[in-house]
């Protein structure tokens, strides 16, 4: 006889654990991470059962950005993102574009305005390793100054690139109270005096989350990207690595030992662009 179905979990109810699946660690790590950057810029966070957000309240790139933390109620599915809506859209001050991350199929964010921008890999690297042999001339620090914060800061703006920061100025993506968050951590990789590589990690509930890896166009294929990856993976030598990866970058990824996972859906919603006298 099978058993009551009310006693069943299916990993994704408000109080399962965050270590019940490393999708579920994944998620809750991205949303962290997401909180912690935005609120730094000054920006509010959201969360309630099956979502949270941050809005730094103007362009701040995947730091204005909703996460689902689990699939949308089959009975109610514009709740939560009603939620989201009237978060992130309601504010007449609000510009910038929003982002949303949804690890499983639905079409329903398009009924509220959203558009797909993709179907990125997540990917997952179990702990251990050898370091891939280090490119020549790339010399590699961790972020620890507000000097270096900038040159982080401005490799990430061109690199990735994020337009709509572009041209960068300081403080356009990252506040230095982000410098005494000990969950994040960052790297740059200089090549002589010049900053062109970047990468960073935020490790919470048990990953090491890595992102914001980017190098600037005319230092590609140089190695850099791999070399700042492995930096940001080991973070915490002692936990598994995860990261959203673009198609492009999935072949550098897998030759560090990343193994694929499954496709989120990214979609995207614009709002309106700063008026006159706006902050960058």
């Amino acid at each position: 006889m099978a058993e009551n179905a009310e006693q069943l979990t299916n990993g994704w109810e408000p109080k399962a654990p965050i270590g019940d699946s490393y999708l579920r660690r994944f998620l809750f790590n991205w949303a962290a991470d997401v909180e912690t950057h935005g609120v730094a810029l000054g920006g509010r966070a959201l969360r309630r059962d099956g979502m949270a957000a941050a809005d730094a309240g103007r362009p701040a790139g995947f730091f204005n950005s909703a996460t689902l933390l689990a699939p949308l109620p089959p009975g109610d599915p514009g709740g939560v993102l009603a939620a989201i809506d009237g978060f992130a859209f309601a504010s007449p001050t609000g510009t910038g574009e929003m982002h949303l991350w949804v690890a499983w199929p639905t079409d329903e964010p398009r009924r509220w305005g959203w558009t797909l921008g993709g179907h990125p890999p997540l990917l997952l690297r179990p702990p251990g390793g050898t370091p891939p042999p280090p490119p020549p001339g790339l010399r590699i620090e961790e972020v620890r100054t507000v000097e270096a914060l900038r040159a982080f800061e401005a490799v990430a703006i061109a690199g990735f690139p994020l337009p709509e920061l572009q041209p960068s100025a300081p403080g356009a993506l990252l506040d230095p109270a982000i410098l005494d968050e000990p969950r994040s951590r960052k790297w740059v990789g200089w090549d002589g005096e010049r900053p062109v590589a970047v990468a960073s990690a935020f490790v919470d509930h048990g990953v090491v989350g890595v992102d914001c890896v980017a190098t600037l166009p005319d230092a590609r294929r140089r190695g850099f990207g791999a070399a700042l990856t492995w930096w940001a993976t080991r973070a915490d030598p002692t936990l598994p690595a995860m990261l959203i990866a673009s198609d492009d970058g999935r072949p550098v990824y897998e030759r560090l030992g990343y193994l694929p996972l499954l496709r989120l859906a990214y979609w995207v919603r614009e709002r309106p662009p700063p008026g006159p006298g706006a902050p960058p």
